[in-house]
């Protein structure tokens, strides 16, 4: 029997300690660098969307490589490239860690539709809230106290 595989997850991340820095004139550049990292590791990007603050990602995964592996690759290259390509004016960085949560075949135009529209979703909610009702929707523990990176100013 052929190996078939159908799986497609939601991925999400942000800039290191949320700074607004990726900016809506290069942002299209972005999604394709990401795409063709994706693509490299026989995984395809099925959409994407940003706000200054953070990304989301709906991919289909090869089930070759653990999924942990796929975002490592595209966050260190993506971040890479942003510093090559002086996309901001100081050094880029993306936060530690990532959100991955599973989407079945039936909502992936959902997912998807979601994903595109995430300037509208942030007029009203800020990038904390969204991403704590994404864990409690998807019945996911959490601490508070280590979801996101603060910066600490002396």
């Amino acid at each position: 029997m052929s190996t078939h595989h159908g799986i497609f997850v939601h991925v999400v991340f942000s800039t290191k300690y949320r700074k607004k820095t990726l900016k809506a004139v290069w942002r299209d550049e972005l999604y394709a660098y990401i795409g063709g990292i994706v693509r490299d590791h026989k995984s395809v990007l099925i959409q994407s969307g940003c706000v200054e603050d953070h990304i989301h990602l709906l991919l289909k995964v090869h089930p070759e490589f653990a999924i942990a592996k796929t975002v490592q690759l595209l966050k260190t290259n993506s971040s890479k490239w942003i510093n090559e390509q002086r996309k901001t004016s100081s050094k880029f960085q993306w936060q530690r860690g990532h959100g991955v949560f599973a989407v079945s075949q039936s909502k992936v135009a959902t997912v998807k539709q979601y994903i595109a529209t995430q300037e509208q979703h942030h007029a009203l909610r800020t990038f904390e809230e969204e991403y704590v009702l994404m864990l409690r929707r998807h019945g996911i523990d959490y601490d508070p106290r280590f979801v996101f990176e603060r910066e600490f100013v002396a």
